[in-house]
């Protein structure tokens, strides 16, 4: 509970340098193979939903992907009435920190979404946590809005899964999209908006640069 603020502290007081070198502070990245089945393409919008930790940086990440039109943090899952920070973070109110994307299927079909989320957004084998994070509003789950998006994203963690791409089996779940609740105004586009925030700079920052290394061709300037 409230790690990044803790992070943020001991970041201010005793330097980046103090705590750059535990382990577990950020995902290392590591490009999947492509899916196999991608998801049919109708009209010019699609919306899915992500959760793979803190939001700030799946929002950041997604928000630099070529065909994303938006990115919002917010919270899926649990009831409206706890769907703000402190109760989130108390991690007992069932949502997750998620992230909505709306985006061009012309320009970006929603299994390229799904290898970037598993190759630089997220450790799909951690089990309620995320880097520093630890709570099951840190999950790694899938929210598809859609039957064609829930068999693509089975299909495709199958397909990870048989290929043995991960040291640990995948536990990114597939999970019954009930409600999203947008974020606090202060959580959105938090990594544009802080880019030398301390737990940005460890934890996220990494992931974009990430992205643009190893998928140039989704890369949006």
């Amino acid at each position: 509970m409230f790690r990044r603020a803790a992070l943020a502290t001991v970041a201010a007081v005793g330097g980046l340098s103090a705590f750059i070198s535990q382990p577990g502070l950020a995902e290392a990245p590591i490009k999947v193979p492509a899916a196999a089945k991608r998801e049919p393409v109708v009209g010019h919008r699609e919306t899915a939903i992500f959760a793979g930790g803190c939001f700030w940086g799946v929002q950041g990440v997604f928000s630099y992907v070529k065909g994303v039109i938006s990115a919002t943090s917010g919270y899926t899952r649990g009831r409206a009435s706890t769907a703000e920070y402190e109760a989130v973070s108390t991690g007992t109110t069932g949502h997750a920190e998620s992230v909505r994307v709306v985006f061009d299927p012309a320009q970006v079909n929603y299994v390229d979404l799904l290898r970037i989320y598993f190759s630089v957004i997220t450790d799909p084998t951690e089990v309620n946590r995320q880097g520093p994070d630890e709570g099951p509003q840190y999950r790694t789950a899938l929210f598809p809005l859609s039957s064609a998006q829930a068999d693509a994203a089975r299909s495709y963690i199958n397909q990870l899964g048989a290929a043995h791409v991960y040291g640990k089996p995948i536990a990114t779940k597939i999970e019954a999209q009930q409600g999203f609740y947008p974020a606090e105004g202060y959580h959105q586009d938090f990594m544009a908006r802080n880019p030398n925030y301390p737990y940005i700079v460890i934890n996220d920052r990494p992931k974009v640069e990430a992205l643009r290394r190893i998928f140039p061709q989704a890369w949006k300037a």
